[in-house]
Formats: C-alpha cells, sequence, structure tokens
C-alpha cells in the first residue's frame, strides 16, 4: 500500500477509528489527491455524528463517487435573455425599450377591474371631465413639497403632472421607484390641475409555491470575488469540500446557483489594482475554476455574470462569454446563464438577478437601505421589474424587447450584489440575497456597508425550510 494512504489511515486509527476492509479496496483503485486531508475532514464530520468507523460507503459519498438515491435533480432554463440580446440604437432603441415596458406591464394589468376604465393621457386633457378617470404611464418624476407630493407619468400619447394630498397615498407616492409603471385614479380640482385618489402598482398576486416531491437541496450563492485580496479562499474551499462529505444535507444538494460576481475583475472602480492577487481576468477565472471544478459532478451548477466579470456590463447581461471561461462551459454540471435568469429545479421556479440595480432604488428611495437587502427585493416585485430606473449607475440596454420584467412570479427570488444575507417571504415567494465570499473591502468601511460574508444558503425544495452554513465558523 501506497505511503500516503498508511499514513492517511494511521491518522484515523489514531484518533480512534475503525476502517472496514471495503474501504481499502477503494482507496487501492481511486486515485485521490490529498488523501491526508480528504481523511482528515472524513473524521471532523463523523466525529461530529459520533460515528467512529470509516467503511466504502462513507469514501465514495465524500468523493462523490455515489449518488444519494431517489433524489429528483430536473432542471429547465426557462427564460434567459444570452441568445435574445438584439440591441437597437440610441434615441430609436430606447423608445422601443420603454414602449415595449409600457405595452407588457399594461397588458400584465389588464385583468384588473380598473383596466377597463383606463384612457390614454390625451384624452383625460383634452376632456376635462368631472368624474374620476383611470389613467396609466410611466413616472418620469417624483417631489416631495412641503404637504404635497408631485407625480408626473408619460404614456405614448402624452405626460400627466398629478398632485397628492392623501397622507396614506404619499407614502406610496414616495416609495415608487422611477420609470415604473403606475396606475391612477385622479380627478380635477377646484383650482385646476389633477389629483390623485388612488395609486395602483402592478405587483405580484398572493402566490401558491410549488415544491420538490424529494428532499432535494438547493444551496444559493453569490459574489466570489475571485482574484481580490479579500475573497475567502479557504472558506469557499471549506464549502466544496462539504458538499462532497457525508454530512446528511450535503448529502441531498444537488443544485448551486451563483447569482454572479465570479471574479473580482479589472478596472471596476478606481485604484482596483491595489486590492487585487491577480490582476488579470484569465488569472482570475482560472483560480475560479480550480475551486469550482471540484464540486461533485451529481451537483448542477449554475452561474450568472454580475457587474465584476467580463462580458457586456449593460443589462440584460448574457452568460460570460465561452472565451473567458471555456472550462467552466465545458463541464456537463455547469450550466451558463445570462443575467437575469428563470430557472427551474424539480419545478420549482428561482428567479435569479445579480442586483445591480438596488443601487439606485436606495439611493433614491426613502427608507431603503444596503442592510436590508430583501425590503428593496419587495419593491422589485411590486413593480413587477428588475431595473426600473434609467440613467442612474445601472446601464441599461437599447433592447426592442424589455427583458428585465417580471413576468411570471417565481417561486424563489434569488439575488445578490450588496453582500448582505437577507431572508424573506412575500406574497407566498421565498426572497433570499446569498451574501457574498468577500471580506469587507476599504471602499464597503467607507460606505458604512458592513457585509455577511462566508454563509451559504440552503432550502430544502420540499418544504422551503432554509439553512444558514457559516464556513468563517463552521457551525
Amino acid at each position: 500500500m501506497k505511503k500516503d494512504v498508511i499514513f492517511a489511515l494511521n491518522y484515523a486509527l489514531n484518533k480512534g477509528f475503525q476502517i472496514h476492509p471495503n474501504a481499502f479496496e477503494i482507496l487501492e483503485k481511486v486515485e485521490i489527491r490529498d488523501l491526508e486531508k480528504v481523511i482528515r475532514d472524513i473524521v471532523r464530520e463523523k466525529t461530529k455524528q459520533k460515528v467512529f468507523h470509516i467503511n466504502q460507503e462513507d469514501l465514495e459519498v465524500f468523493l462523490g463517487l455515489k449518488d444519494e438515491e431517489g433524489l429528483l435533480s430536473e432542471h429547465k432554463i426557462l427564460s434567459d435573455p444570452t441568445l435574445k440580446i438584439t440591441s437597437s440604437e440610441g434615441i430609436i432603441g430606447f423608445g422601443a425599450l420603454f414602449s415595449n415596458r409600457f405595452s407588457k406591464l399594461k397588458r400584465m394589468v389588464s385583468n384588473r377591474p380598473e383596466a377597463k376604465l383606463l384612457k390614454p393621457i390625451s384624452s383625460i386633457i383634452a376632456s376635462k371631465s368631472d368624474n374620476d378617470v383611470f389613467v396609466c404611464g410611466l413616472l418620469v418624476e417624483r417631489n416631495s413639497e412641503r404637504s404635497i407630493t408631485k407625480l408626473v407619468i408619460d404614456d405614448p400619447s402624452g405626460s400627466l403632472e398629478s398632485i397628492v394630498f392623501d397622507k396614506d397615498l404619499q407614502n406610496i407616492a414616495n416609495s415608487l421607484l422611477i420609470d415604473q409603471f403606475v396606475m391612477e385614479r385622479v380627478s380635477i380640482g377646484k383650482n385646476g390641475g389633477f389629483i390623485v385618489k388612488d395609486i395602483i402598482i402592478p405587483n405580484i398576486p398572493d402566490h401558491i409555491p410549488n415544491y420538490s416531491k424529494t428532499e432535494t437541496y438547493a444551496v444559493f450563492l453569490s459574489d466570489l470575488h475571485v482574484g481580490s485580496k479579500y475573497f475567502m479562499e479557504k472558506e469557499l474551499e471549506k464549502f466544496v469540500l462539504w458538499l462532497a462529505s457525508p454530512d446528511p444535507i450535503a448529502r441531498k444538494i444537488r443544485f448551486v446557483l451563483v447569482a454572479g460576481d465570479v471574479i473580482d475583475g479589472i478596472g471596476i472602480y478606481p485604484n482596483q489594482e491595489k486590492e487585487l492577487v491577480f490582476t488579470n481576468v484569465d488569472e482570475q477565472l482560472k483560480k475560479a475554476v480550480e475551486i469550482l471544478e471540484k464540486i461533485p459532478r451529481h451537483v448542477k451548477v449554475f452561474i450568472m455574470p454580475g457587474n465584476h466579470d467580463p462580458g457586456r456590463r449593460a443589462l440584460p447581461q448574457p452568460a460570460i462569454p465561452k472565451k473567458y471561461n471555456l472550462d467552466l462551459w465545458n463541464r456537463e454540471n455547469f450550466f451558463m446563464v445570462g443575467n437575469p435568469a428563470l430557472i427551474s429545479l424539480n419545478g420549482i421556479k428561482v428567479l435569479m438577478f445579480h442586483g445591480q440595480s438596488i443601487d439606485d432604488i436606495v439611493r433614491t428611495t426613502p427608507g431603503l437601505s444596503f442592510d436590508n437587502p430583501t425590503k428593496v427585493m419587495r419593491h422589485l416585485l411590486q413593480a413587477r421589474h428588475l431595473s426600473p430606473i434609467y440613467g442612474s449607475q445601472t446601464p441599461l440596454a437599447p433592447e426592442v424587447e424589455d427583458m428585465m420584467l417580471i413576468d411570471e412570479v417565481p417561486d424563489v427570488f434569488h439575488v445578490g450584489h450588496v453582500h448582505v444575507v437577507g431572508l424573506d417571504l412575500y406574497k407566498g415567494v421565498l426572497l433570499i440575497n446569498s451574501g457574498a465570499w468577500q471580506y469587507q473591502t476599504p471602499f464597503q468601511a467607507s460606505v458604512g456597508i458592513t457585509p455577511t460574508p462566508g454563509i451559504a444558503i440552503i432550502v430544502n425544495l420540499k418544504n422551503f425550510k432554509v439553512y444558514r452554513k457559516d464556513f468563517k465558523t463552521e457551525s
């Protein structure tokens, strides 16, 4: 028997473990890199379970050679912008984008009773009706002055300025996102002008989620930032190793979803090179592949781009181009998707979005912060749009079709970007912001962002029970 095998087994024996003869057969057949580390990890995990023997099944499970029987592992990529992107140019392109956004969202609310009473803005302005009327458009301006809020909305026929006096309606008005779709019930005031009597937003309906037929688990990650000096390499490696361990939850994991910022990238912000270990994209991706390729082959991995990854920065983003990461594209259990993407896991619809628009929304909407990302995610579901604000920090491409709309109500809404773990339930939809695998950077410290990194969010797809496994403490 090889010296490394003898040394590793002696370690287990000295820890009081018994080793079944069939385990020796596996070790003789399989070439294992860093066997001592593998045995140490098996010993650690089984000590937690208070089981002090190692057999063939333990090694097969830990090395990814044996699957947990009877678990469903079915997936479908329902929506991915990668092959649909056909950007137009300039004013014509953006005109087509917002026209498509308006018409899609108007159709989305068409089943509401009020929608049957909608009139074009130009018709309302011309008629000067004494009765309340319904109008809809995209919000282009929102101003609060003294005790009133002014709203300006546009539809294809013109613009309408309206005033909100009611305090409760003002709270709703002040939470609206610029460029989102809104429906108003308005009347003409005594001194002229339109007074808002009601505000209606698309919002998602109460939702009954789908569930997996088997206890299959999915892990939600984002913002690895491989290449950064602050990247948590040891913690991510612990996570990957844990996926192949005998841990009862790890054995049932069949899906890993990474919501963008796989690497730290180059030239993303001023003086970034001072915070990099690898100063080119190829080296960063090579390191990412080196870690992620150790994920067991029975686990399906879905990866989307973020604002730090190579390729197009404007939304929607196609998948990270093959020329940058052919090693990931060529792996049979890895699936590269665009941003955003809708994926079915055992019939459960997961909407993945990196979350770039959170920056714009927090800065323009009272009461929102980076510390509570799921509250921002609620606003996106209410607006039925992932990136409504145009002209701020988040670049939007002039697509003929607006692919950032939330057409289908998901069962799980998975977002990253802000590096803060958040969990919530909204109208039956499980909201997950999956934190990061990067320690606090100087920039984050300067703006008061306190990340919660190194945590894997794990969901039992049969009952939506959520687990947080902290790989900084291995709790």
